[in-house]
């Protein structure tokens, strides 16, 4: 029988306050929540938002390249495609050059879709750029959010 090794309650404080992970996926989250609760009265959620956006190109993107940009493997992204496809929003079809390749596109509803909903971004990213930001001083939130977004791209 093999005596099992307690980790510290210390160790446990120590990731708690300190795990860039466990903080980076706490905002991720929180962050989510809003823009999903901001979208809904267009009928997206954040990801939805995201993936139209990304397709939002002058020539249509392949699989690969929207996966790449979204961090997703391309069944995640063939899933999540699935319900945009039945609401008319995108099209996938074969890439003409390349017949085993599929290409995305908007649909002219899913433009509109996205006009609506960009407004909607564009409001709920400022307030959240704003939390960024010392509270005396309004240009910090720029530079802040600035910063947040060098640091999180050097992650990824």
């Amino acid at each position: 029988m093999s005596k099992a090794v307690a980790v510290p309650f210390e160790t446990t404080l120590l990731v708690r306050d300190h795990c860039l992970c466990l903080h980076l996926q706490r905002a991720a989250r929180k962050i989510a929540r809003r823009f999903d609760e901001a979208l809904r009265p267009v009928g997206l959620t954040n990801g939805q938002f995201s993936l139209l956006m990304s397709l939002n190109r002058p020539e249509s993107p392949g699989m690969a390249a929207v996966a790449a940009l979204l961090a997703m493997d391309r069944t995640t992204l063939t899933a999540a495609l699935k319900p945009l496809e039945r609401r008319a929003l995108v099209t996938v079809a074969p890439d003409p050059a390349d017949r085993r390749s599929r290409r995305m596109s908007l649909t002219a509803a899913g433009r509109r879709l996205l006009a609506r909903a960009v407004p909607i971004w564009e409001t709920t990213h400022a307030a959240i750029e704003a939390l960024l930001a010392d509270r005396d001083t309004a240009p910090g939130a720029r530079l802040a959010a600035d910063r947040l977004r060098r640091n999180l791209r050097s992650l990824s």
